[in-house]
């Protein structure tokens, strides 16, 4: 933050309902549902985010000499990097080697949830620098080593990078809706082979006699929502992973947010054995989690993939975000795209040695989206159909 006097005051709140959902999503926009006050506050109030997860609520509001909301931030003090999907593991170990402290860390992001989208919710005229100034201070007061802000939009990452924060890249993978009309005009897209592929795979996943439901609004009714938590549980299991949604969760989103949901169903002979959730913004369509109580070859492309594309076609959406990593995605017509993340660290030590790595990690990751966009399956030009 600038020497001298600011005219922002900030603030940090243990609940977001000290905030408002008014204040807050003036702030945030109806563009990403990820940071809206029903989402994040359907995580804390089902306990998914708390003690429980080492993510501790400190949500962040700036405000102007009049006291009026001029910007706010997920904010939560960590004690610990799990559900973040940036890793800086090593970043912690170095520190505790060096004999210091990484933790409690301040993370400005949405908790569990890889999704790109905008970390510093400001009013127009209101700047992503000066909240990051303030949040620094802030992290300086809790006793925090260092402020993260991850899956930040490309205009954050350039501006706090202005501003002397270490800037990061990843890579997921996303699917572009060229003004498709159909599946089948997306297809055309495509090369032969991968074309078939495809066309092969969505075969042998309705051989396994399911159908598939978009469910949305009313329809997500508890029972529902029952079978969703055991696909959600199945997948945890098999990755050796924890748990960090909470049966509640779901109940809230349903409540307060269901018609921003779009949960693909497979269902046969009308009981459902697979699920994957999926949040709609104001042009995309979000891959979150999914699971199945059956091992059924294909199922899961068809009903994370294929059926989201499907969607998004007859909705007439942008694109779809298909969640982190999966490499296996781009065959299926998903591109890689970069994601943007901000560091500020304290220690002057550490945060040079993250520096120096980043500069090297910035151009290879850069020079790997580059070698898989190349082995995209859309027909390259003058290819024959």
């Amino acid at each position: 933050m600038p020497d001298g006097p600011s005219k922002f005051a900030l603030e940090l709140h243990p609940k977001i309902a000290e905030i408002g959902a008014a204040a807050w999503d003036e702030c945030a926009g109806d563009d990403n549902p990820f940071v809206s006050y029903a989402f994040l506050s359907a995580l804390e109030d089902s306990g998914s985010v708390g003690p429980r997860s080492g993510w501790h609520p400190r949500y962040a509001v700036l405000r102007d000499e009049a006291g009026a909301v001029a910007a706010v931030a997920p904010a939560y003090a960590k004690t610990n990097s799990y559900g973040e999907y940036v890793f800086d593991h090593a970043w912690a170990n170095a520190m505790e080697r060096a004999g210091g402290s990484y933790y409690p860390k301040l993370q400005i992001a949405v908790p569990f949830s890889p999704v790109p989208g905008p970390r510093f919710l400001t009013r127009p005229g209101m700047d992503a620098a000066t909240l990051g100034a303030a949040l620094i201070q802030a992290a300086k007061q809790l006793g925090c080593s260092s402020v993260h802000a991850t899956f930040c939009t490309a205009g954050e990452w350039a501006e706090l990078g202005e501003a002397g924060w270490l800037q990061r890249l990843g890579t997921q993978f996303h699917w572009d809706n060229n003004g498709y009309t159909s599946f089948d005009d997306f297809l055309a897209a495509l090369s032969s082979r991968k074309r078939k592929s495809i066309k092969r795979e969505r075969r042998d996943a309705a051989a396994a006699g399911l159908t598939f439901h978009a469910l949305s609004g009313p329809e997500l009714t508890p029972k529902i929502w029952d079978y969703f938590y055991k696909f959600y549980l199945s997948t945890v299991d098999r990755k050796w992973g924890g748990a960090y949604l909470t049966r509640k969760f779901f109940d809230l989103i349903g409540a307060r947010m269901n018609e921003k949901i779009v949960l693909m169903i497979a269902a046969r002979d009308g009981t459902p054995i697979a699920g994957a959730l999926n949040l709609r913004g104001r042009d995309a369509l979000y891959g979150r989690n999914w699971g199945s109580v059956e091992d059924i070859p294909f199922l899961h492309f068809e009903l994370c993939y294929y059926q989201a594309i499907d969607y998004a076609i007859a909705q007439k959406l942008r694109r779809v975000e298909a969640g982190a990593q999966g490499e296996h995605k781009i065959q299926r017509g998903y591109t890689p795209k970069p994601t943007f993340s901000v560091h500020w660290i304290e220690n002057k030590s550490l945060a040079r040695a993250v520096s120096d790595f980043l500069e090297s990690e910035r151009p290879a990751m850069l020079e790997t989206m580059a070698a898989m966009e190349a082995d995209s399956p859309y027909k390259k030009t003058g290819e024959a159909a």
